[in-house]
């Protein structure tokens, strides 16, 4: 299968990739940095360096069409975390959160779908911290309201892309160790390795739109 992931470069994204690939699939990777994604010796990975948040699209869905005839999966992965005390935040933190968590999921939906046939699958990674009565975090507020955005966004893809069959779905994920969870909880240790996420988000991309559509999914070892 041909599968294109966001924020592919380091965490769980680059686990996904690495996992994506041992199964013999073709993965176009994005990310800012591809350093460790140009160390991966794969004739079938793609390493694209590319900023959500500022790049043109246009250019990067036209070396995704130069790789791939069609996208069998489409993982929005990336993410951006700023943890600060509500009244500190700033026009940039909001404008980086949802433009990242948000807006960068509309526009690789955008330019995917024409790639897209029936029966294939859009998944985009949320956080508990989005989802609806779970337990919020101080200094998460702007981080919170943009995965919850993204978690409307997806119940709505999933409504407007159904005549299509493409099927959208959203997983709200617990607390994983990342370097953007070490970032904002400095100290704390999470109960799963992003390895351990990767290998569960791999297979519900790869099977898990058989049984659901629209659906906002926590995928975390602890209850709201």
């Amino acid at each position: 299968m041909n599968i294109l992931i966001t924020g592919a470069g380091k965490g769980i994204g680059l686990a996904l990739t690495m996992a994506f690939l041992s199964e013999g699939h073709a993965v176009f990777a994005v990310s800012r940095n591809i350093d460790a994604l140009t160390k991966i010796a794969s004739p079938n990975l793609t390493p694209f360096s590319f900023d959500l948040q500022y790049a043109d699209y246009v250019l990067l869905f036209d070396e995704v069409k130069r790789c791939f005839k069609s996208v069998d999966v489409l993982i929005n992965n990336a993410g951006a975390m700023v943890s600060k005390p509500l009244l500190d935040l700033s026009d940039a933190d909001f404008n980086l959160l949802f433009d990242v968590n948000v807006k960068a999921a509309f526009k690789m939906v955008q330019g995917c779908v024409p790639l897209m046939k029936h029966g294939t699958h859009i998944v985009n990674i949320s956080s508990m911290g989005g989802f609806q009565g779970s337990v919020k975090f101080p200094g998460l507020a702007l981080y919170s309201a943009s995965k919850g955005a993204l978690a409307t966004l997806t119940e709505a893809m999933a409504v407007e892309l159904s005549v299509q069959k493409i099927a959208v779905n959203a997983l709200a994920l617990g607390a994983v160790q990342t370097e953007m969870l070490s970032a904002a909880f400095p100290g704390y240790q999470a109960p799963l390795q992003p390895a351990e996420m990767a290998a569960f988000i791999k297979d519900f991309a790869l099977s898990g739109h058989k049984v659901f559509n629209g659906k906002i999914l926590p995928v975390s070892l602890s209850t709201p």
